[in-house]
């Protein structure tokens, strides 16, 4: 029998326009606690090379500096799993999950325009995430749920500049970056 392992709080304040939502943190990052915590997930690699200017070194620099300096964009992070039992850290290998709880987020992102899943296995939920969104934000203009390709090194199908620009894509159109 596996344990039940538990998620990683949200990485959210009230500037947060783009939310980024995984399915579940890796073993390297449970173990870190830090959202893409393994050394060959390409997530920091890529708002690295989106934002230059300032940014921190994935490992140089403590994981506060980065997050805070993430959240300073515009971008969250939280996953749509609260809980669940796996071994290793294939989405494939998820059991008995629970997904986290996405009014009460909506709630605290009052400038939320778009919520992208990082992967299949967190967009597998996007239906899910947006029905359960839309009641509190019903006074706000409608949220954009995308699928961004996944960051993991499990993802070995899209190259590093193919996943970048997809990414920056959606940064540009929600002004977290300049065209």
């Amino acid at each position: 029998m596996s344990t039940l392992l538990q998620a990683l709080p949200p990485l959210l304040s009230t500037q947060t326009r783009v939310l980024i939502l995984g399915s579940f943190p890796g073993i390297a990052s449970l173990k870190a606690q830090q959202y893409y915590g393994h050394p060959q997930n390409q997530f920091w690699k890529i708002l690295q090379t989106v934002w230059p200017d300032g940014a921190p070194q994935q490992h140089a620099q403590s994981y506060a500096a980065r997050c805070d300096w993430m959240l300073s964009k515009g971008l969250g992070l939280w996953d749509v799993y609260a809980s669940c039992e796996r071994e290793g850290s294939l989405d494939s290998n998820i059991r008995h999950a629970q997904l986290n709880d996405f009014a009460a987020l909506a709630r605290h992102c009052p400038d939320l325009q778009a919520v992208a899943h990082n992967g299949a296995e967190s967009f597998k939920h996007a239906k899910y995430v947006q029905q359960v969104m839309a009641s509190p934000m019903q006074d706000k203009p409608a949220l954009e749920f995308c699928r961004l390709p996944s960051t993991s090194p499990a993802n070995a199908a899209w190259r590093f500049e193919r996943k970048l620009q997809v990414w920056r894509d959606l940064f540009v159109q929600h002004g977290l970056v300049k065209p």
